[in-house]
């Protein structure tokens, strides 16, 4: 059983459930006009690959702001210079096109899927957080997959969607095991 065992993670939970619904419902949309514009990188293209790491730095402060716990702050705190780095990357290479913006994702798949294992390694405790851990994991093999993919013969920018799809239904099951815990508490 799954259950929230300090005041301060019954405190976060709550808000925590409502910023990974408010992520499910952003990554479905993006990945749905990712899917509309033929993962094509004409300006919408380019502008919905800066949104998403953009959107990420915004629900890194949200959750920033919720957490009392320090270590955890200071790994939000790398996620958003991480992200903040990757929206200006993705920027500068979808000049270059799909191959170079494949890397940087990937890149930044890679270290925010590391990041989000950490923070939700340490907050397993509150429940809901398999899904994160799951989703962190995830994060870096596909990463992973981005860069090799590159190099591959026409590359596309379908993978980012479904992995935004994928990270939006952890982010949904994580949010839905944390209203379950808050009522078992």
């Amino acid at each position: 059983m799954t259950t929230v065992d300090t005041p301060a993670a019954a405190g976060i939970a709550p808000a925590l459930r409502q910023l990974y619904l408010v992520r499910f419902a952003f990554a479905i949309v993006w990945a749905v006009l990712v899917f509309a514009t033929k993962s094509e990188l004409g300006a919408l293209g380019i502008a919905l690959v800066v949104i998403y790491p953009l959107f990420d730095v915004a629900a890194a402060v949200w959750d920033s702001r919720s957490s009392s716990d320090n270590e955890q702050v200071r790994s939000l705190q790398f996620n958003i210079a991480i992200s903040l780095i990757a929206a200006v990357g993705l920027a500068i290479a979808g000049a270059s096109g799909v191959p170079a913006v494949l890397r940087v994702w990937g890149a930044w798949a890679i270290i925010s899927g590391i990041v989000q294992l950490i923070v939700a390694v340490k907050r397993r405790a509150m429940g809901g957080q398999w899904p994160m851990i799951l989703s962190g994991s995830i994060s870096v093999l596909a990463g992973a997959n981005f860069v090799a993919s590159a190099s591959g013969t026409d590359p596309k920018l379908s993978g980012v969607a479904g992995y935004a799809v994928l990270g939006g239904i952890f982010f949904l099951v994580s949010a839905l095991r944390l209203g379950r815990a808050a009522k078992e508490s």
